[in-house]
């Protein structure tokens, strides 16, 4: 299951549903080839919501439409077709477009009907088919069809970003079943994901596209079919869409209590001290804060200390991820694992944590943490099934060990672990000779850039840099601009990054796309380490071929052992809530689900928004 950002990069797990409950007609007793047509579908288990469902329990169904929101978006943009990987995407062109299914906050991965009324899917999930709804349409008027759907497919996997490839690769064929009746049909072999992922299709207009080039950058608003359009823009500057007013899909069961704000305004800063100033100067509404620095000193200020901002930490129950130093494996000094096993004794978490993050943060062991894939004991009998056919072909210690990023503490427990590092640097080749770490046998000097996008993150990368000079490494820091930066990630133009990488608690096609072979060397990729191991693609086939909720925690588990063990990143930290500030204009649901905040469930309060501006205007007086 793939995982985006704040706004799930316009929508994402917040819209999507069955039909309300008024339907006269059950359409879910329909059937396809002998198999009965469903509300939605779940990875394992059974669906949460009934087919007469009428709202998502973590949103409020009769919340207020209204108002508008400012927001803030980091760098610039130049293109408002985000599915290719030229140009600088703008923010919340997502919100304009609608998928066939989308899924729930509080549930690990279903799919409800968004597009699509019904889902079909056999029983070994060897293809699957989606009805459209008749009041589907496009922003100009027009029907959503089964030929945009089809297009959408093809022209993604074509000319789309190499994501599309990797995430819908299992798809052998993509037909027309019927007038309201889209199939696909998936090539040999388990893969339980594939139908809910299909869901996830966004679809395009094909009338639309087809005197417009998908293949290039374009500042033309796109014709969507979704809860809202481009209202205007300023290249570089602002985008701000607007409600549409009369949305087909604004009855739909889950749309009930999202997509509150009638305008939402996206202003870019140059950087994050830069919009920082702007919040706290009220140039926009609401902030999901991601320095700790920042939330342990920079919110004492009037407005908050007068109730005009609020500050809050909203627990969640979803998987972290990794976020992490990513060696670029491509490059040879980073090709033996001893090397980039050493580097990770140089990085001092527990005084980092203590010194720059105020205590805020969690380490980082898994690739999974915060969930139950995360591998945290020795391998169970579910795993060794897996694992043990790969004995030889993997680290000793994915059977033997339970993993631990080296743990810090100061200068005593620092010079301990570069003792370590010392040692695995030598055994790997590397010697110090005249003060300066080289390479024993070609006399080549260590030493590696760290390429970053902002300037936080030097305050932690130098003192790194420091502890591994050392050991004679040589460290130096280069930070970019995002539009310079997302081009040299994207042709993999770096010695080590800041990577990160989302994980869903349903784990799955989108692993081939972050460790796969084929991903390693296609422009674009997420495969940004270089991982090419024939065992990782195998257990990656395991973790999509799950038939169970058993067997994926088993297969998602072993695929972390072998991620970890290979000494792949230097494994950073995660926090266990969301940090918010807003200023307090907003209503918002009682309930948090699973997966965090759901930020467009939220709506502008009259009596709240009223007393705030009374109170800015009594303050300038």
């Amino acid at each position: 299951m793939m995982i985006t950002s704040i706004f799930r990069i316009g929508r994402g797990l917040l819209a999507a549903a069955l039909i309300s409950s008024t339907a006269m007609v059950p359409a879910w007793a329909e059937t396809l080839d002998g198999v009965k047509g469903k509300h939605g579908i779940a990875m394992h288990g059974d669906l949460k919501y009934a087919p007469a469902f009428t709202h998502f329990d973590y949103v409020n169904p009769d919340a207020p439409k209204g108002g508008a929101v400012r927001l803030h978006s980091i760098g610039t943009f130049d293109n408002f077709n985000t599915f290719i990987i030229k140009g600088n995407g703008a923010a919340g062109t997502g919100f304009t477009y609608n998928s066939l299914m989308s899924g729930s906050a509080d549930e690990a991965f279903s799919q409800y009907g968004e597009l699509a009324e019904l889902v079909f899917v056999p029983e070994d999930r060897s293809w699957v088919a989606f009805k459209l709804r008749k009041e589907a349409k496009w922003h100009d008027g027009k029907p959503v069809t089964v030929d945009d759907v089809i297009w959408s497919f093809n022209t993604l996997i074509e000319k789309g970003s190499p994501f599309y490839r990797f995430y819908y690769g299992s798809v052998a064929k993509v037909s027309k079943a019927s007038d309201q009746i889209v199939r696909f049909d998936f090539k040999p072999g388990e893969n339980r994901e594939l139908p809910l992922i299909l869901g996830q299709l966004t679809v395009l207009p094909k009338h639309y596209w087809a005197d417009n080039d998908f293949t290039k950058t374009t500042l033309k608003p796109p014709l969507g079919s979704g809860p809202y359009k481009i209202k205007s823009f300023e290249a570089g500057r602002f985008v701000v869409i607007e409600r549409v007013r009369d949305y087909w899909g604004k009855d739909l069961a889950v749309h009930k209590g999202n997509y509150n704000f009638d305008t939402i305004r996206f202003d870019y800063y140059r950087d994050n001290t830069i919009a920082l100033e702007a919040f706290k100067a009220g140039e926009y509404d609401y902030r999901s804060e991601n320095s700790s620095k920042a939330w342990a000193t920079a919110y004492n200020f009037k407005a908050v200390d007068q109730g005009l901002i609020k500050r809050e930490e909203i627990t969640h129950n979803r998987s972290s991820g990794m976020q992490a130093f990513a060696f670029n494996t491509r490059r040879d000094i980073f090709k033996d694992k001893r090397l980039r096993q050493a580097l990770a004794y140089g990085f001092d978490f527990e005084w980092s944590n203590k010194t720059l993050f105020y205590g805020q943060y969690a380490r980082t062991h898994s690739f999974f943490s915060n969930s139950e894939l995360a591998a945290t004991e020795l391998p169970s009998p579910d795993e060794l099934k897996i694992l043990t056919p790969y004995k030889g072909q993997v680290p000793d210690e994915v059977f033997t060990k339970v993993y631990q990023a080296p743990k810090g503490g100061g200068p005593r427990q620092i010079r301990k672990n570069l003792r370590v590092a010392g040692k695995l640097l030598k055994d790997a080749g590397w010697v110090i000779k005249d003060g300066e770490r080289v390479n024993a046998a070609t006399g080549q000097a260590l030493g590696f850039e760290v390429l970053l996008v902002s300037p936080l993150f030097e305050r932690i990368v130098l003192p790194f840099a420091k502890n591994l000079e050392k050991l004679g490494v040589k460290v130096s820091v280069r930070t970019v601009d995002p539009s310079q930066y997302r081009r040299r990630i994207q042709t993999y133009d770096f010695d080590v990054i800041v990577g990160g990488w989302g994980q869903s608690l349903s784990p799955g096609n989108e692993q081939r796309n972050f460790w796969g072979t084929e991903a390693a060397d296609i422009e674009g990729g997420r495969n940004t380490i270089g991982i090419k191991d024939p065992v990782i693609d195998a257990i990656i086939e395991k973790v999509i071929s799950a038939p169970s909720r058993k067997d994926l925690i088993a297969a998602a588990k072993s695929l972390d052992r072998v991620l970890q063990w290979g000494h792949w990143v230097i494994p950073h930290w995660h926090a266990k809530y969301d940090r918010i500030a807003f200023w307090n204009k907003f209503g918002r649901p009682k309930i948090t689900p699973t997966q965090g905040n759901q930020f467009t469930a939220w709506w502008v309060d009259d009596m709240r928004n009223g007393a705030l501006k009374e109170k800015l205007a009594s303050a300038k007086e």
